[in-house]
């Protein structure tokens, strides 16, 4: 195998690596971009701030019951992973998914399916917003 590497010019491998290099930079970027951008519309869409969310989710303890992406320790079972909210036709299996269903569900769930599992917590619409700005904008 070294042999062939003798009979390339350096040149050639140099290029090879920058164009590598070069291509692994446009990935990061745009997922970068991509990530951006979906924060921003789901700010937008929800009238949330996703940055207060991670507090909010272990305040609330929903991290005890559901998975939620880029929440250490958000590994529960009980409820369903919040993994890709962004892609799902319905939340809870009850209502179409849309910003204001899923705040409305998140302050009050019994209101929508009185055997939900789901508790009533006391949390604020606002808080319910900085939630759901965080799941759509981590929801990919």
């Amino acid at each position: 195998m070294p042999e062939a590497f003798d009979k390339v010019p350096f040149r050639v491998l140099l290029t090879g690596a920058a164009l590598a290099l070069a291509a692994a930079a446009f990935v990061a970027v745009k997922a970068a971009r991509d990530n951006s951008t979906r924060t921003d519309i789901a700010i937008k869409i929800t009238g949330g701030d996703p940055d207060r969310a991670p507090q909010l989710f272990r305040r609330y303890g929903c991290a005890g019951c559901h998975t939620i992406p880029g929440i250490p320790g958000a590994d529960g079972q009980t409820g369903a992973p919040l993994t890709a909210l962004s892609k799902r036709l319905y939340i809870a299996g009850v209502l179409q998914n849309s910003p204001d269903n899923l705040v409305a569900w998140i302050v009050s769930p019994h209101r929508f399916s009185p055997q939900t599992a789901m508790p009533e917590t006391g949390i604020t619409e606002q808080e319910a917003k900085d939630l759901a700005a965080y799941l759509y904008a981590h929801g990919s």
